[in-house]
């Protein structure tokens, strides 16, 4: 029994042995481990799978790397054998006895080698959550890398690559289409950064060049469409000049780690970006340039430009006439435009009557040329360089690049709708002479037009507005209050059919004016804002005398006609209050619309209303804002109740709209009127857990929250003592507009 025990341990221990080697190289080959079709690897967090796979209508077995959640078919990014594919399953992935990762087949032929020059002693082969495969000296503390699938990648562009270009060496690493969706051998497109002294990214066709981004500028790439194509750029992606003489582009990985995307170049020169949608378990395209004609590189040939919302493509440009007209009549365009009149110093050189100076033609939204000489003079030197220098014939300037300037053919323009920059293109003094005697006769014409215009629709509103004041009575302003009763009370004989206007409010508020408020506020500083409210932001400011004022400036957005802004601001001018900021004028400028409010220093008042008693304070001081009442000094022998229970009654009897102040209650402004009482209504409830959070009643009160709930019964908080029967002289009704209050009330 002891023999037949040993061996039973024997062969235990060596199962253990083999689970435990095949559990630590799950992500690895070794010289110990290699692995045959159809096994395979994954990666430590299950991202990336190395293995065999075949495609659609082949019967041809590759080595590669695909996403784990996907299928080899739809997400290979890498090939190892793409251009020596296995004819079978006899294929074996291993470390060679020279140190190189290689593809065998059956016949033990290498089919794919890493090629490292260099042997080493021990190495393996790691597939890393990025997708990298690398091949490493296992005896190196640092973990040297002796070659990576990211310096050979195929057709895919992932997170955390660099898609290289060393100037001095002229090494490039770039990516290379498949032959088609079933063959993975080497296409005709290629992708990678062309350097001169700008980096752009080019596709080349063979060796031509097919398409072209622009410069780039420290953000984007200017060639390439604004709007949908700018989520391009906006993702993480990146130009990095190393100092070492190579440029490299990537682009971070997503912080979500279930989060997957890659570029891919498809094999009709396509460059487009794939999403995994985790719910549809496919990729979704995300973003394509989607390549017109006028993307094609020099598709109009030398100083021609290409508009692909023209019926005719492309046009020379002012300044060029056709140079094989014959071809470009019949939509061969490839011959470009040659110079109609020649530039100042070519006529001085040739000894002619030289003439005025040059000048220079802006071509707005454009693509800029290729070939840009970059240098880092400001916008004005730039084009002072540019017209002392003959060779010179056009310049533009970014400012995260600095100075571009082309002394050859202009090659590769396109005109956008939106996005590009600013070209200007030398040209003889004449030609710019037509060109702006025929833009003075549009100016004219344009602004005369819009004078005699703006003349009779001032003339016209006046009359209409004079003509609505009059029709207006007092009697068609019937007051219905939120259940369909009608009352009359809060009308007043000075606000029935009245036309506000602007000399009115002049009367009222004091208005200021829009570079005073400009000076002010440091021209609307960020360093002065406050906050942003709904409507706009708020700024602090300092008047000449020294006075400090907060300036909302309302946004253009907010919906807000002019004449509806008249009447809120003389609303609001009307309520004084205590606890209510003061209101000191307003400006209305152009499309500009600004409140001006005395400055508070001790911040906003919702940063001291806290989770439900300051909230019952809130409900009782927005009564009395709206009723123009005191809370302590209400009671009366017309109305022996508190404030609370006054509007709470009138609730009761439908007849809340009697509550307002003559002030406050404008036709114009019910809706708003019962909506602050009814939210007050709330505030104010017995159980404190049934009032609203100070957010909630912002919510309410901004009609965010659109279907309030009915309210409850109020807490009463004042007791009914011999105290609420003082003098006469106390209780009387004063309204907020004589006199400033103090909102005071019991704890509850």
């Amino acid at each position: 029994m002891g023999i037949i025990s040993a061996l039973v341990l024997m062969v235990f221990l060596h199962l253990s042995c083999n689970c435990l080697n095949f559990g630590t190289a799950l992500d690895t080959i070794s010289l110990s481990k290699s692995i045959k079709d159809p096994e395979a690897i994954t990666s430590r967090g299950d991202v990336f799978t190395l293995g065999f796979f075949s495609l659609a209508n082949s019967t041809n077995r590759y080595v590669g790397i695909w996403y784990s959640k996907s299928i080899p078919e739809e997400s290979v990014i890498w090939v190892a054998n793409r251009d020596k594919p296995l004819k079978d399953e006899s294929g074996v992935v291993m470390i060679s006895e020279n140190g190189n990762l290689v593809v065998l087949n059956g016949q033990k032929e290498v089919l794919w080698s890493s090629n490292v020059k260099v042997p080493v002693a021990s190495v393996s082969a790691q597939l890393l959550d990025s997708g990298n495969l690398v091949l490493q000296d296992n005896n190196s503390s640092d973990g040297v890398r002796l070659w990576e699938s990211f310096q050979q990648p195929s057709n895919a562009f992932v997170p955390t690559m660099k898609i290289r270009t060393n100037v001095r060496t002229g090494e490039r690493v770039q990516l290379t289409s498949w032959k088609s969706p079933s063959d993975p051998s080497n296409g005709s497109f290629s992708i990678g950064l062309g350097i001169l002294s700008i980096a752009q990214i080019f596709i080349w066709n063979n060796t031509r060049p097919y398409w072209r981004s622009g410069p780039w500028n420290g953000q984007i790439f200017l060639g390439i469409r604004v709007q949908r194509d700018y989520s391009f750029f906006l993702d993480g992606m990146n130009l990095v000049d190393d100092k070492e003489g190579s440029f490299y582009i990537t682009y971070a990985a997503a912080s979500n780690k279930s989060f997957f995307s890659y570029f891919l170049l498809d094999s009709q020169g396509n460059l487009t970006r794939r999403n995994w949608n985790d719910e549809k378990r496919n990729w979704d395209i995300f973003w394509s340039p989607q390549i017109t004609e006028c993307d094609i590189y020099g598709k109009c040939g030398a100083f021609g430009s290409c508009n692909s919302e023209n019926p005719s493509i492309c046009s020379c440009l002012k300044g060029f006439q056709p140079k094989n007209k014959e071809e470009w009549n019949r939509g061969k365009w490839t011959s470009g435009c040659v110079r109609i009149k020649p530039l100042q110093c070519e006529r001085i050189n040739s000894g002619t009557k030289s003439g005025k100076e040059d000048g220079f033609l802006k071509l707005e939204r454009t693509k800029v040329p290729d070939f840009p000489e970059w240098s880092a003079n400001l916008e004005d030197k730039c084009k002072e360089q540019c017209l002392s220098n003959c060779s010179c014939i056009a310049y533009a300037y970014d400012p995260g690049i600095g100075c571009m300037s082309w002394s050859h053919n202009l090659v590769d323009i396109q005109k956008f709708r939106n996005g590009g920059i600013d070209l200007y293109v030398r040209l003889a003094h004449s030609e710019l002479d037509e060109n702006t005697n025929i833009r003075r006769i549009i100016i004219i014409t344009v602004v005369t037009g819009v004078v005699a215009i703006a003349i009779s629709t001032f003339f016209l509103w006046r009359w209409m507005a004079k003509h609505r004041a009059m029709k207006i009575t007092s009697e068609e302003k019937l007051i219905f209050n939120n259940k369909g009763k009608a009352h009359a009370k809060c009308l007043s004989d000075d606000t029935v059919g009245e036309n506000i206007n602007e000399d009115k409010l002049q009367q009222q508020l004091p208005i200021f004016k829009i570079e005073e408020l400009a000076i002010a506020t440091k021209d609307f500083n960020l360093s002065n804002k406050l906050g942003q409210g709904g409507f706009g932001p708020v700024y602090k400011g300092t008047l000449k005398d020294g006075q400090k004022i907060a300036v909302k400036r309302l946004s253009r957005a907010s919906g807000q006609g002019f004449e509806e802004f008249m009447n809120e601001v003389l609303l609001i001018s009307k309520l004084q209050h205590r606890n209510l900021v003061r209101l000191l004028g307003c400006c209305i400028e152009g499309e500009e619309k600004m409140l001006v409010y005395e400055y508070m220093p001790n911040k906003s008042l919702d940063a001291f209303i806290f989770e439900k008693s300051d909230v019952f304070s809130y409900g009782v001081l927005l009564l009395e804002i709206v009723s123009g009442r005191r809370n302590t000094s209400f009671y009366n022998e017309e109305h022996p109740l508190s404030l609370v229970r006054y509007a709470w009654k009138l609730w009761n009897e439908d007849n809340i709209l009697a509550l307002p102040d003559k002030v406050v209650c404008d036709p114009r402004h019910y809706e708003e009127i019962l909506r602050c009482i009814h939210v007050a209504l709330l505030c104010v409830e017995e159980s404190a857990k049934d009032r609203p959070t100070i957010s909630a009643v912002l919510s309410m009160l901004h009609s965010e929250i659109v279907d309030l709930p009915s309210p409850k019964q109020p807490a009463f908080a004042e007791r009914e003592n011999s105290s609420d029967t003082e003098s006469p002289q106390i209780n009387q009704n004063i309204y907020s507009i004589n006199d400033v209050t103090v909102t005071k009330m019991d704890g509850r």
